[in-house]
C-alpha cells in the first residue's frame, strides 16, 4: 500500500469470500461464467465500475487472490509454481523480477497494449512479464515539522548522516519489504559495492530505525501521516505526497526526488495455467487505457502507459521523478541475497 484509498474505491471493491478471494465484475455474456484467479499483493484495487465494464465486453470475471507484499508474493508463486494458485498474477516488481524470471513461474505473452509504453520497461526478451505501472521508492520528509522547528529539511542521501537528522530517519527492512529493499538499492546505485556498507554504518550511528514494512514505517513512525507518528523522514514512495494534501490544497510533505529508486510493477500470465487465452484477456485490461487512468488514483503508482494524465494535484504534489536509479536485473538478481546478508549483519538484525 502506497497511500489513501479513495472512499469511491473501497466501497466499489466487493467482499472479501470466505477463501481469500474477491470476484470483481458484474453484468453477463454469452461467455458469463469464465473466472480467471489474479494474485496480487496487497495494495491492488481498481474501480468496480471499469472492472464491470471488463466483464460486460468479455465475459470473464476476475477473482483476485491476495498474497501479501511484493516479496511475499513472489515466494508464493515460487513455492506453487508446479500447481498454480491462479492465472495471472500482478505486483512482482523490478526488485523481485529476476527472481520470478530465473524460477519460470511466468510463460511468454506479448499484449497488443505493449507498445504504448509499457515495453520500455521489459525485463526480458520472451516478454513473460509486462510493466503496469511505476512506483518510485524515495525518502519523503513532513514539511511542516521542520518548519515548525526553524530547521532545513534535507535534500538527499548525504545530508541523512548530518548530526541535525540524528534519530529523525525510519526505513523498512530489506529483507521483508519491497520498499525497504528497493531504498537499499538505491544506496548501492549511489555508492557503490564499495561504498554502500560505509554509508549505512553512518546512517546507523546517526540513530535511522528500521521496521519490518511499510505500513508501520508510514502509517504509525511517519509525522506527515495521518499516523502522526514522531519521525519526520521516512522511506515511501514518490506518489506519497498526493495523499497528503491539507485543506489549502497544498502537500503537507515532499518526496526527495534525488533520492529515488525506479520500482516497476509488472503483470504475466502463469505458467501451467489452464485458461491462458483468457489470461491473455486479463493482461491487455491491466495495460488498456482504461484501467491504466485509474492506477494513480486506486493505488498511488504512475501507469506505464504512455498518454495518461496523472489527477490534477499530482502536477506539483507527486510529479514523475525524471531520474532515478536503478541497477541491472541480472545484477540484482546475483548480489540480493548477498546484500541483505550484509544490511543486516550490519544493522544488527
Amino acid at each position: 500500500m502506497r497511500g489513501k484509498w479513495s472512499a469511491a474505491v473501497v466501497l466499489g471493491l466487493t467482499a472479501v469470500l470466505t477463501t481469500g478471494c474477491t470476484l470483481v465484475g458484474g453484468g453477463s455474456n454469452d461467455d458469463a461464467g469464465a473466472t480467471v484467479t489474479l494474485v496480487t499483493h496487497d495494495s491492488f484495487a481498481a474501480p468496480q465500475q471499469v472492472l464491470d465494464a471488463f466483464q460486460q465486453q468479455t465475459g470473464i470475471k476476475i477473482a483476485v487472490l491476495k498474497k501479501g507484499d511484493a516479496g511475499a508474493l513472489t515466494n508464493s508463486l515460487v513455492l506453487t509454481k508446479a500447481n498454480p494458485i491462479g492465472d495471472v498474477a500482478y505486483g512482482i516488481d523490478s526488485t523481485f523480477a529476476s527472481r520470478a524470471l530465473s524460477e519460470g513461474i511466468f510463460e511468454s505473452y506479448t499484449s497488443p497494449e505493449a507498445d504504448r509504453g509499457p515495453q520500455r520497461y521489459a525485463v526480458d526478451s520472451e516478454h513473460r512479464m509486462s510493466a503496469v505501472d511505476l512506483g518510485d521508492v524515495c525518502l519523503n520528509v513532513d514539511t511542516n515539522w521542520f518548519t515548525e522547528r526553524n530547521l532545513p529539511a534535507p535534500t538527499g542521501y548525504d545530508d541523512l548522516t548530518d548530526p541535525r537528522y540524528k534519530d529523525l530517519l525510519v526505513v523498512e527492512n530489506p529483507a521483508t519489504s519491497s520498499p525497504g529493499l528497493a531504498f537499499l538499492l538505491g544506496t548501492i546505485a549511489k555508492y557503490g559495492e564499495q561504498g554502500w556498507q560505509a554509508y549505512w554504518q553512518k546512517l546507523k550511528d546517526n540513530g535511522v530505525q528500521s521496521v519490518s514494512g511499510w505500513e508501520e514505517a508510514y502509517g504509525q513512525d511517519f509525522s506527515g501521516s495521518s499516523g502522526k507518528g514522531p519521525l519526520p523522514i521516512v522511506v515511501s514512495y514518490a506518489s506519497s505526497p498526493a495523499a497528503e494534501i491539507g485543506d489549502d490544497g497544498k502537500p503537507r510533505t515532499k518526496a526527495l526526488l534525488d533520492t529515488c529508486y525506479r520500482q516497476v510493477e509488472y503483470a504475466g500470465v502463469l505458467a501451467g495455467t489452464k485458461q491462458a487465452d483468457k489470461a491473455h484477456k486479463v493482461i491487455d485490461f491491466l495495460l488498456s487505457q482504461q484501467f491504466q487512468a485509474t492506477v494513480a488514483d486506486s493505488m498511488y503508482v504512475y501507469p506505464a502507459r504512455d498518454g495518461v494524465a496523472l489527477p490534477k494535484a499530482w502536477a506539483d504534489a507527486a510529479p514523475l521523478p525524471r531520474d532515478s536509479a536503478s541497477l541491472p536485473a541480472d545484477q540484482v538478481q546475483s548480489g540480493r541475497e548477498r546484500w541483505i546478508g550484509q544490511w543486516r549483519s550490519l544493522l544488527g538484525q
